[in-house]
């Protein structure tokens, strides 16, 4: 040390202690309460689409069946018959009844396409062919996709 520098005598300086997060500032809290109320609107929204949907699941689950019955029996008519009964089922699900309970041929399928994207359409020949003497299984797994197509995205205004 060097007695004739003054400045060699201070001590070092100190740091200021850092500065803490808690307590939070007034405008924190207020971004915390925003991104919680954000979370449970979300959870809420998520939650109520879920419960709606539940139609939706079902139906392809009970596709699934028949599908697999009509795979064990191979008995095309009756099959096409459950699948336009689920069909009428689901519909009932998603739309008023007055709207899905007495409609029938072309306005059955009238009705479907009007509730689908244009890019597959059900042909009244597949809706009507449960009806039909002989009826041969060709077409059947192309119905059954759309069928299942259907019942996943159609759209239902809200």
């Amino acid at each position: 040390m060097n007695p004739a520098d003054p400045l060699a005598q201070l001590h070092p300086l100190r740091d200021p202690a850092a500065i803490g997060w808690w307590p939070l500032a007034p405008g924190w809290w207020l971004l915390l309460a925003l991104l919680l109320a954000g979370l449970a609107l979300a959870i809420w929204w998520l939650l109520r689409r879920y419960r709606r949907n539940a139609y939706r699941r079902r139906g392809t689950r009970a596709l699934q069946s028949i599908r697999l019955q009509w795979q064990d029996s191979g008995n095309a008519a009756h099959c096409l018959g459950q699948a336009n009964a689920l069909l009428k089922a689901v519909a009932l699900q998603a739309y008023p009844q007055r709207d899905v309970a007495a409609v029938s041929g072309a306005n059955w399928q009238q009705f479907l396409n009007a509730h689908i994207d244009n890019q597959r359409q059900f042909t009244l020949s597949a809706l009507e062919s449960q009806y039909q003497a002989n009826v041969d299984g060709v077409d059947l797994e192309d119905h059954l996709d759309l069928v299942a197509h259907w019942i996943a995205h159609h759209r239902v205004d809200s």
